[in-house]
């Protein structure tokens, strides 16, 4: 009895300190003013300095910002659209696209592993039937839908790297989704960033606001998550097999 006793709570500390470091991580991130260095007004500020620094340490530039990239995901910091266009400015559209989409991806692999021990990825069997049909239906046509998830600009970010671990899908699916699925966003954020120069140097200033619904943006990434649907309706709709 004693023994048991023991092991469920070693157990159960075990599981949940990942969650508590990164609880921690995420609040003295915030304690510390690490929002004030992530936004437009502080780039706008820092621009020749970052711009002579990246040519002057480029390589250790872009280590330093795809590690920071996947850090603040890890800790699920609500601000990648920001380090998109960081990384924009910093190395050109498509250099920062790499860095983001590794260290996204990184980061994002981090928490969901942290999620899925700390609550388990049996979410289902404690919400009665329901959700059970539901994830019965996610792990038929799991790779399109997380697809989906992060195609669709409608969850933020940081929600949907954790959705996905209550759920037992499958840790492979889920890093590919998310390396691929973030491609379309990324380039928009990187490109903005990008261009993000020109615009303060004429005095204009960056407007983010409906960036993603925009037509000439949604429209694509509507497509692609319409032919990311093609494989859940065929296994919906597909003939049965005669007996």
């Amino acid at each position: 009895m004693s023994e048991t006793a023991n092991i469920q709570p070693k157990s159960l500390t075990r599981r949940l300190l990942p969650l508590g470091i990164i609880a921690i991580a995420l609040s003295a991130f915030f304690a510390l003013g690490g929002p004030d260095y992530v936004n437009l007004e502080s780039l706008k500020a820092n621009r020749e300095f970052l711009a002579g620094f990246v040519a002057d340490h480029f390589w250790l530039t872009l280590l330093g910002f795809t590690a920071l990239y996947a850090t603040l995901v890890a800790i699920s910091f609500p601000g990648a659209g920001f380090l998109s266009i960081f990384g924009g400015f910093l190395f050109g559209t498509f250099t920062a696209v790499f860095g983001i989409v590794i260290g996204a991806t990184i980061g994002a692999c981090i928490i969901f592993l942290v999620a899925r021990n700390a609550i388990g990825g049996n979410l289902a069997e404690r919400m009665g039937p329901y959700m059970q049909k539901f994830e019965a239906g996610l792990k038929n046509n799991e790779l399109s839908y997380l697809f989906i998830l992060r195609l669709v600009p409608i969850f933020p970010f940081f929600v949907v790297n954790v959705v996905p671990a209550l759920f037992n899908v499958k840790f492979r699916n889920y890093a590919l989704s998310t390396m691929l699925g973030i491609i379309p966003g990324s380039l928009v954020y990187a490109s903005i960033g990008d261009g993000a120069s020109a615009i303060f140097e004429q005095g204009g200033d960056l407007k983010l606001s409906g960036v993603m619904t925009e037509p000439r943006v949604l429209f694509p990434i509507i497509g692609l998550a319409c032919l990311a649907m093609i494989p859940v309706l065929y296994n919906k709709f597909k003939p049965a097999k005669p007996a």
